[in-house]
């Protein structure tokens, strides 16, 4: 039995989903979430073998949801929206379909996530799901992160820099930091390029809470800023800082 998960915060859409599905007895519903939240624990629960995934949700989008999975299933985005087309395979996803879609063409997406398990190559796919140079509209205002078993919404001006860490980064708020399975250059690329700046190789620094520049030696420095956090300053890093605040 091939175990399913309906993500969408349309009821009219999942019951649709769930019609199409009775044409496939091998596929069983087990759960339907309403939003991201609601999917990101139900997936973690029940590990589902596939999911069918709007993008366009409440609180948090379908990217964010995969994105906060540490084991992803196979995805079959469903969505309005023809703009995310190309992210979508990007991520290995089995299939897109765009609403409205007939019978015929869900059949079509079955298929071929069952010939793909039939052939094994869908685990591979899932393998490679990496959001790493993924970007979406609300990435440039907002962090999604994982604090225990909580999901957050840290809005970027409540950042207060970014530090590398291994294979991951530390998002830093006032009060205390987020692990995120991110890379440097993706959030360099991603956020407000008129408040963020990278004036280290391991650190991002939000402009909008710094409070003084102190020289160290000729080629570094450090950022102090308004929480008493000290951020170094290499030569290029600091070419940068200077260009940003026309100093």
């Amino acid at each position: 039995m091939i175990q399913i998960v309906i993500i969408d915060d349309e009821p009219l859409a999942r019951n649709l989903l769930k019609e199409y599905l009775l044409a496939f007895p091998a596929f069983k519903v087990v759960a339907e979430c309403g939003d991201g939240f609601e999917a990101v624990k139900t997936i973690q629960q029940l590990n589902p073998d596939l999911i069918f995934l709007d993008i366009q949700m409440p609180k948090i989008n379908g990217f964010e949801t995969l994105e906060l999975l540490e084991k992803k299933p196979a995805v079959i985005f469903t969505t309005a929206f023809d703009e995310y087309a190309l992210k979508a395979f990007e991520l290995n996803a089995i299939d897109y379909l765009l609403k409205p879609f007939s019978a015929d063409r869900f059949a079509k997406a079955v298929h071929k996530f069952a010939d793909g398990l039939k052939e094994k190559e869908f685990s591979k796919a899932v393998e490679q799901l990496d959001l790493t140079a993924q970007k979406h509209r609300e990435e440039g205002s907002r962090i999604v992160v994982k604090n225990g078993s909580s999901i957050l919404i840290l809005p970027t001006e409540q950042v207060t820099y970014i530090e590398a860490f291994d294979d991951y980064v530390k998002i830093f708020n006032s009060e205390t930091f987020y692990l995120k399975k991110k890379t440097m250059t993706y959030y360099e690329e991603v956020l407000q390029p008129e408040k963020f700046v990278r004036v280290h190789r391991s650190y991002i620094l939000n402009v909008d809470h710094l409070t003084r520049i102190e020289p160290v030696d000729k080629n570094t420095s450090l950022a102090l800023l308004k929480n008493g956090a000290k951020i170094p300053i290499s030569r290029s890093g600091y070419s940068k800082l200077r260009a940003m605040l026309n100093l």
